[in-house]
């Protein structure tokens, strides 16, 4: 996933609001508002400040908008972030040095060694479609085009092992937020791919792929509810709940309760 992210200018364009899309902008911010209310409702749960671990922080966003309402960020006690991208790390440290964002940590980590953080959360988060980037291991971006391939993701064992892991780290009553997740229809697909194309990218996947990936090395894949309660089999899947981000099937939000 990292190599997503190794040119300086692409990462900076991945953030830039006038680049994005009005579907990825509107999913963004109706993520974050779901996020201060799962916040909240945890913050009531626990009766004390929250331990709060975010897989691929980005450019600190999230931190960053949630620390400029004080009565949010008093219920945030410790907030960490992991990336496996050395130019979303330094992202990061730039606007948590400007902003003062005391309670935030950034750890320079590949999501499949989230164990070695040794530590609990109450609540854990991967935001802005991060969780679809999560591409199995070994995926041939140079031959998938043409080749007459196409994968199965029924299971994605990379995606599996994140959150399996992810799941270990929370305290008891902890839940996994994952953010805006793009769901599997045409249209989403149609969307996807015209994105990568004004980014200057090639599509290398069909319309019977459950993914979009570049040639670039690029990849977001496509989810829907049963997928996720798949991947979650270890899960209950009363514990597994949905919030469609949109009225137009382009994005929604998953929780999973500990």
């Amino acid at each position: 996933m990292a190599e997503m992210y190794d040119d300086k200018n692409t990462v900076q364009r991945s953030f830039d609001p006038g680049f994005l899309t009005e579907e990825q902008l509107q999913a963004q911010w109706a993520e974050f508002i779901e996020l201060k209310k799962i916040l909240y409702e945890l913050f009531i749960k626990k009766n004390r400040p929250l331990k709060i671990l975010d897989i691929g922080i980005g450019n600190a966003r999230v931190p960053k908008h949630l620390a400029k309402i004080k009565e949010v960020w008093d219920m945030v006690g410790r907030y960490d972030g992991t990336d496996n991208a050395q130019n979303c790390i330094e992202l990061a440290e730039e606007v948590i040095s400007k902003e003062r964002l005391d309670k935030v940590n950034v750890f320079f980590l590949d999501a499949v060694d989230l164990y070695k953080l040794n530590r609990k959360y109450d609540l854990v988060i991967t935001t802005w479609f991060t969780a679809g980037n999560f591409y199995p291991a070994g995926f041939p971006f140079e031959t998938y085009a043409g080749s007459g391939v196409q994968l199965d993701l029924s299971k994605n064992e990379k995606f599996e092992k994140i959150f399996s892991a992810a799941y270990d780290l929370l305290e008891p009553g902890g839940e996994i937020v994952i953010g805006a997740c793009y769901l599997d229809n045409e249209k989403t697909r149609e969307r996807q791919e015209a994105f990568y194309k004004k980014a200057g990218m090639t599509v290398i996947t069909s319309p019977s792929d459950s993914f979009t990936a570049t040639k670039e090395r690029f990849w977001s894949q496509r989810f829907t509810h049963q997928k996720m309660i798949d991947y979650f089999h270890f899960v209950e899947p009363g514990k597994i709940s949905f919030i469609p981000l949109d009225t137009y099937e382009f994005a929604m939000q998953v929780r999973i309760k500990k």
